[in-house]
Order: C-alpha cells, then structure tokens, then sequence
C-alpha cells in the first residue's frame, strides 16, 4: 500500500470506483417524441432545440419527407436572434449539412455545450421570388398554401435498455474510536464485503509508531490462537503500512477473502498511557444490493 498524495487523488478514485462499480447498463437510441411539419417550397422549419453537456455530445433523428430537404444544425442562439429581428439578412453558420433527403437517419456530432437547433430547408423552387430573411422563408404558417411537404420527423433520446437498475453505493463509516495503545495488538472484527474491490480508507493518529494491517478474520484468529505468528499473517496481506503515527490510506477487499480483521500494534516499547485514534470508512452497498453478484462460496 502506499499513502495517496492529495485529498483531490482520493476523491478522483472514489468517484472512479463508485461511477463504474458492477456497471453493466446497455444503453441505445431510443424513440422520443414525433412531429410532422407541412412545408412550403424553400420554407424553413426548426425543430427541437438540443443541450449537450461540456464536449459536446451526439443526436439521432429519423426523417422521412415527401419531396427532398436539406437538414442541418445550427446555433440556437443565432436563430433566436433571426427570430427577434425577421427583417434582417439571413445569416446562420451550419453544420451536419445533409442534402436532397426524402428518408433517412440524421445523426450529428454537436462540438460543444453550446445550443443547437435542427433545421429544415423545403428543397423545392418557389412560384415567386423570395427575399433573404428568416421572415420570407419561415413557411406558411396558419395559412392555407399548395403543394405541401409533410416531413415526419421522429426524434430518438440516448437512454438505458437493459440492465438499468445498478447497485448504489455510498460512503459510510464503520469505526471510529479512541483507544489506549498497549503491546498486545488491538483488533478490530469489522466486515464481510459486499462487492469485490470494495474500497476501505483508514485514518490513524497515535503518540507511538504502530503496524497497521487489514487480513483475512480466518487468519486473524490463528494469530490469536498462535497456529500462525504475526510476520506469517503479515506476509499474507498487501494492505498494511508500517511506523504509522499520522496518514491516511485506502485498501480494497477481495471478495473472496470473506470477513477482514483489522489488526494494530506498536512498533516500539514504551512506558506511559498512550492513546491513538483510529477511524475506518468503506463504500457500501445502499440500495438494489440483490443485484450484486453473490461471494464466490455461495
């Protein structure tokens, strides 16, 4: 074992271990809402409106049109200003250009958090000459016109279809004590772990250097029973320090080890009351903890 270096460390790892702990969700595009939208020959429609998180993120639209269409993203922002000014020069920036579409699946890569709006450009020449702004092209509107494109557009949200309920994990802590320190070792019968790689931090403060060692409770009780000796059990686990006076450290369990044992013990003889405090937190299992895989021996 060895001491992490920063607070910011541990709690990187922490949230490794909890965000992938027993994570076998399947997720997939999955269909959402629908919308059909009649169009006028070069008339332009916006549809729904996405918010990726920070580096962006995907979409996934199914689009099936009467007579061809362009589709395209562009920024929200700059479509709610041509929405607040419809007189002015169209002037969007696009991306994801997709042309002469009648039947396809649109996807798009978004580059950023920033918002952005699918839209879609009815193909189609107009009867009459239309002027550049977003007042002229936006479509029909309540009134009646001819010949129209009805575009069906079926959006799809990225969600979980199997596996979607997870074991939850949290903190919690187990011991936390003050104790006087004598040249017997101090034990502490804390656990059986629930799920394999099952993170334990212990925190130690103590006046004397001490051995701290987390072993198998089966392996415990022979060094109480003295069929083994206490260099032997120490030999036999890696999540031990040394001179501890003051740190922190964090172990994992293997499930199939069964219960643990934490041992303590001075490295030195002295005189003297002395007392050390020792605290112990682990990630346990919360909720839908049936669905952890059961230990190896059952």
């Amino acid at each position: 074992m060895r001491k992490f270096p920063s607070l910011v460390t541990i709690l990187v790892c922490v949230l490794a271990t909890l965000a992938g702990a027993q994570d076998n969700r399947v997720f997939d595009w999955t269909p959402a809402n629908t919308e059909t939208i009649p169009m006028e020959p070069a008339s332009l429609h916006a549809g729904r409106i996405y918010h990726p998180a920070a580096g962006g993120g995907n979409m996934h639209v199914a689009i099936d049109s009467r007579y061809p269409v362009t589709i395209a993203m562009t920024w929200a922002d700059e479509w709610n200003t041509a929405m607040q000014h419809p007189d002015a020069p169209v002037n969007f920036s696009f991306l994801c250009i997709k042309e002469h579409v009648t039947s396809t699946i649109y996807e798009c890569h978004l580059p950023s958090e920033r918002p952005m709006i699918i839209t879609f450009h009815d193909e189609r020449r107009p009867e009459k000459s239309v002027i550049s702004t977003i007042g002229a092209i936006l479509g029909p509107g309540a009134r009646q016109f001819i010949s129209p494109n009805d575009i069906h557009i079926q959006y799809y949200s990225w969600t979980c279809v199997n596996n979607c309920i997870q074991p939850e994990f949290q903190w919690r802590r187990i011991l936390n004590e003050k104790y006087e320190v004598t040249s017997a070792p101090k034990v502490y019968g804390l656990m059986t772990p629930d799920h394999d790689g099952q993170e334990l931090s212990v925190k130690i403060k103590s006046p004397v250097p001490l051995t701290i060692a987390l072993v198998p409770s089966h392996l415990a009780d022979q060094v109480y029973d003295k069929s083994v000796t206490l260099t032997d059990a120490l030999g036999q686990t890696g999540c031990k320090e040394r001179g501890v006076q003051s740190m922190s450290f964090n172990c994992t369990f293997n499930l199939a080890n069964g219960a643990q044992t934490l041992l303590i013990l001075p490295d030195i003889n002295f005189s003297g009351h002395k007392k050390a405090n020792v605290e112990v937190e682990t990630v346990k299992c919360v909720d839908h903890c049936d669905l952890l895989p059961a230990p190896p021996n059952q």
